[in-house]
């Protein structure tokens, strides 16, 4: 009785990381297609394919997570107001040296920021 509970725990261990693994790769493909449609509908930001966008999507979200380590920050657009807002604008600006690719002038990443923002807001992709 007690290995069955102990073979069942694992079992339900083994089943939620996969389902962590999936919301993970779903919520990158989500922000990559953002990143597509925003890099469409934005001027100064370059048209991007789906692989470049993948790539860019997975360089923010690491941007991110160091700028949360390092400042205690979310750099998300309306993660802190203005702060974060601006803080966005400036992850999706740098991302351009470290993805091939892409191409994003000043005013492309704050026209950026606020459409991921939006975007963000009606589909908050951190719910998977």
């Amino acid at each position: 009785m007690a290995e069955e509970m102990g073979n069942k725990q694992a079992q339900d261990k083994r089943n939620k990381d996969e389902r962590s693994w999936l919301g993970i790769i779903i919520r990158f493909v989500v922000a990559a297609i953002v990143l597509m449609v925003t890099s469409l509908i934005t001027p100064g930001f370059s048209n991007m394919g789906f692989g470049t966008a993948l790539l860019a999507a997975i360089v923010i979200a690491v941007i991110d997570y160091v700028i949360q380590k390092l400042f205690k920050m979310d750099a998300s657009p309306f993660g802190r107001g203005i702060v974060g807002f601006l803080l966005s604008a400036l992850v999706i600006y740098l991302t351009q040296f470290f993805v091939p690719g892409m191409e994003v002038n000043v005013f492309g990443a704050i026209v950026a920021a606020l459409i991921i923002g939006i975007i963000d807001a009606i589909i908050p992709t951190n719910v998977i």
